[in-house]
């Protein structure tokens, strides 16, 4: 097939595909699903080897958001039966972390919902940070907060934090119909917020809201442009009690060919397979290996994933093998670049993810993500299928959504029950 020859050839040379390579990657019918993994595969391969990394989620606080964004179950005016908690204290915080670590993981990710920290909720992630540095020697902690004020990702740095996530989740065009209660630019902004502070930047998507092929292919290229080290890549856990509860729009195919199309866009970005795997992808979730390099361990934000060592044999039954702790991520031209505190190309290079351009604490708020994340007021969410290339809600013969896939956490931090992990 001369269009994936072509997107393995420009992958290898990190050379970025163009818009209509990529929409045509979204387009291909499911009889050429396995040549498009196996395509983007080569791509994987040449930039990360076999290694996956992986990354824990500890939730600081849980629930009671300000913010309206439909996808989330923290919304203010989410009836989901998520967990709901205040500020997790740093010893508690410091020993979730302990058990994503024991369990294989790189990377911590610290999130809390809200509009975004306060100087003392900084403070707090501060201590939090200092506790699990000095319980897990060299383990990478990202911090997801939300919207940053002046000075904190400077605080966050000097901390001792890694990386900084925040997802800019769907396309400037339709953003504002997904959430209100702040704008597309507020999220660039603290993402490059981070950026100039020498954090790691980790900005993703959330897919399967309601959006077309062409608002998939601006997002992953607006991400390209803003030229994060990791692209977490989460798909809608509809909870009920949020907007956006209907919309099953996703199959396992559409969701390997989202993160084909990702891979091609950005092929040595760290690009982490987030929130909604279990649900969508299903028993399909092996194949994503071969496009994506970093997925979560066990559970999310505010829902249940799959066991964290049935997590360790897919991975080991697949072909690959989990990343150590000595081992750099990003491919040597972009670690070099992130060391050099600009978090971009050189001047002889063009900027962005496909040429050297961290998926983040990665998770979307619908059960794996990352803040603002909830809120109050009822946005009219995107509908389904309103726009050409959104495929039908997938459903049961008798028309019901298959919400029993979609489990809310009841274990981990923030209760008195061992994690998933």
């Amino acid at each position: 097939m001369d269009l994936l020859n072509t997107l393995v050839d420009k992958g290898l040379r990190r050379e970025l595909p163009t818009r209509e390579e990529a929409l045509a990657v979204l387009a291909t019918s499911d009889d050429e699903l396995l040549d498009v993994v196996a395509a983007a595969g080569k791509v994987r391969r040449q930039w990360f080897g076999r290694r996956v990394k992986l990354n824990y989620l500890v939730n600081l606080k849980s629930g009671l958001c300000p913010e309206d964004c439909s996808y989330c179950s923290q919304r203010l005016g989410s009836k989901a039966g998520i967990l709901k908690y205040t500020w997790l204290k740093p010893e508690e915080a410091s020993k979730a972390a302990a058990a994503g670590v024991a369990g294989g993981a790189k990377r911590v990710c610290l999130v809390a919902s809200g509009r975004g920290p306060t100087d003392r909720d900084v403070d707090r992630v501060t201590k939090t940070i200092e506790a699990i540095k000095e319980e897990n020697e060299g383990v990478e902690v990202c911090a997801c907060l939300g919207l940053l004020s002046d000075g904190q990702a400077d605080r966050l740095r000097s901390a001792g934090a890694d990386a900084y996530n925040h997802n800019l989740n769907t396309s400037e065009e339709t953003y504002g119909a997904i959430t209100t209660t702040h704008t597309y630019a507020d999220r660039v902004e603290t993402v490059q917020q981070a950026q100039a502070a020498g954090l790691s930047a980790c900005s993703g998507l959330i897919a399967g809201m309601g959006e077309s092929d062409k608002d998939l292919v601006d997002v992953v290229y607006a991400l390209r442009d803003l030229d994060p080290d990791s692209v977490p890549v989460n798909f809608l856990i509809p909870f009920e009690g949020t907007p956006l509860a209907k919309e099953w729009n996703l199959t396992p195919q559409r969701c390997l060919r989202i993160l084909a199309m990702v891979r091609f866009v950005c092929p040595d970005v760290e690009v982490r397979l987030a929130g909604g795997r279990e649900v969508h992808l299903r028993s399909m979730q092996p194949l994503a290996l071969h496009l994506v390099n970093s997925i979560f361990l066990g559970d999310y934000l505010t829902s249940e994933g799959q066991a964290g060592q049935a997590d360790l044999d897919m991975i080991a039954d697949a072909g690959f093998e989990v990343e150590g702790a000595g081992t750099t991520t990003l491919p040597r031209h972009r670690a070099d670049a992130l060391a050099g505190g600009c978090g971009s190309t050189s001047a002889a290079e063009p900027a962005g993810c496909g040429t050297q351009c961290s998926s983040g604490c990665g998770s979307h708020a619908a059960g794996g993500g990352c803040g603002p994340c909830g809120g109050h007021g009822e946005p009219e969410p995107v509908a389904a299928g309103a726009e050409e290339g959104v495929p039908a809600a997938r459903t049961e013969p008798n028309g019901a959504a298959r919400t029993d896939l979609v489990a809310v956490r009841r274990r981990g931090a923030g209760t008195d029950l061992a994690p998933n992990a």
